[in-house]
C-alpha cells in the first residue's frame, strides 16, 4: 500500500454528486472556466479534478472515462500523458518538496505555456493545488492571468479550506466540497479494500475529517510498524516520541503536531489544560515560522502532558 496521490487514483469513491454535476456542466457547455474547490484537505478534491480532466480528454480517445463506474483507465493515451508529465493539455502548478511557498517562477512558466499555441483542438487544463502555498508575488502574477478571457482553457483551484484573497475568490465559481462522517469513513474503506477495521481502531479514527487523512496514517502504521487497532491516541504519541519518529521527516514531524492538538481536544478544558494548550501551540507555530529545533518540544510534551 503507498501513499495517496491523485493524480494515479483510478477511482472516484464518494464524489459522485461533485463530479456530475461538473460533467453535466461541461456537457451542456456551461462548465466555469475558472473553478475554486474548496474543502478539508484529504476529501478527493484533487482526484475529483483529475478525473474530470481525464473524462474532457479522453473523450474521442480510445479507452475513454468510464463514466457508469467513474473510472479513468490506465490504457488511455491522455491519461498516462497526464501522468508523465507530457500531455499538452494539462499544466499542473503545486508546492515543490524543497520550497515553503509556490514562487512567482512557477506562475511565470505557466504564462509562458499558455501564450505558445495549442497542439490541438481539445481543451487545455490548468490545475493549481494547494493554492495557500502562493506568495504575495505569485499569486498577484496568477490573479492578472484570471482577469483575462481564456479561450478554450480551464483553471482548476484547490483549496484546502484556508483562508485566501477575496479577489481570488472572486475571479472563480467556488465548489465547496464536503462529506459527512460516515461518508468519509466509507471512501477511507474503500482505499483499503475494505480492511478499515482490520488497520486502526476507533479512538484514531474519530480524530479525522477526511478518507484521505485516515488512509495516510494507516500508512504510517503499516511503515513503522505500529499496530494501530491496538493503540490508543496517548499510547501512539509516547511511542511516538520515544522512538523519535520526528527526525525521519517532515510529513511525520508535521503529523505529531497534528497530533497534539488532537490529544488537547480530547482531554478536559479546564483553564490549567487550556493554558498549557495555547503554550504548546505557540510553540509549535514557531517551530514552523522559523524552521526551529523540535525536540524540546516533544520532549516536554511527553513529560509535562503525556506523563502526568
Amino acid at each position: 500500500m503507498m501513499y495517496i496521490q491523485p493524480i494515479n487514483q483510478m477511482r472516484l469513491f464518494g464524489l459522485d454528486k461533485f463530479f456530475k454535476e461538473l460533467i453535466n456542466l461541461y456537457n451542456n457547455k456551461k462548465l466555469p472556466n475558472k473553478i475554486l474547490l474548496s474543502g478539508q484537505k484529504g476529501l478527493g478534491k484533487s482526484t475529483l479534478a483529475y478525473h474530470l480532466i481525464n473524462y474532457v480528454l479522453s473523450e474521442d480517445e480510445d479507452f475513454k472515462y468510464d463514466i457508469i463506474n467513474l473510472k479513468i483507465n490506465d490504457a488511455n493515451q491522455s491519461f498516462k500523458t497526464v501522468l508523465n508529465k507530457s500531455n499538452p493539455n494539462f499544466i499542473l502548478i503545486d508546492i515543490n518538496l524543497e520550497k515553503k511557498t509556490i514562487d512567482i517562477n512557477q506562475i511565470r512558466d505557466l504564462i509562458s505555456n499558455l501564450n505558445k499555441s495549442s497542439f490541438n483542438s481539445k481543451p487545455r487544463f490548468v490545475l493549481i493545488d494547494n493554492i495557500e502555498f502562493l506568495n504575495k508575488n505569485s499569486l498577484n502574477a496568477l490573479l492578472k492571468i484570471l482577469e483575462e478571457p481564456s479561450s478554450n482553457i480551464y483553471f482548476i483551484l484547490i483549496n484546502n479550506n484556508k483562508r485566501i484573497l477575496s479577489t481570488l475568490i472572486s475571479r472563480c465559481i467556488n465548489f465547496k466540497i464536503s462529506l459527512s462522517n460516515k461518508e468519509n469513513l466509507k471512501i477511507a474503506d474503500n482505499l483499503l479494500e475494505g480492511k478499515l477495521i482490520e488497520y486502526i481502531n476507533s479512538d484514531l479514527i474519530n480524530y479525522y475529517s477526511s478518507p484521505g487523512a485516515v488512509y495516510n496514517l494507516v500508512q504510517f502504521g503499516i511503515n513503522n510498524k505500529y499496530d494501530l487497532e491496538k493503540l490508543n491516541l496517548k499510547n501512539l504519541l509516547k511511542k511516538m516520541i520515544h522512538n523519535k519518529d520526528y527526525k525521519k521527516n517532515n510529513s511525520t514531524k508535521l503529523l505529531l503536531f497534528e497530533f497534539i492538538e488532537f490529544y488537547f481536544n480530547k482531554i478536559n478544558t479546564s483553564l490549567k489544560i487550556t493554558e498549557k494548550y495555547s503554550f504548546f501551540i505557540k510553540r509549535i507555530y514557531e517551530i514552523k515560522k522559523f524552521n526551529l529545533d523540535e525536540e524540546s518540544l516533544f520532549i516536554e510534551f511527553k513529560d509535562k502532558i503525556l506523563n502526568e
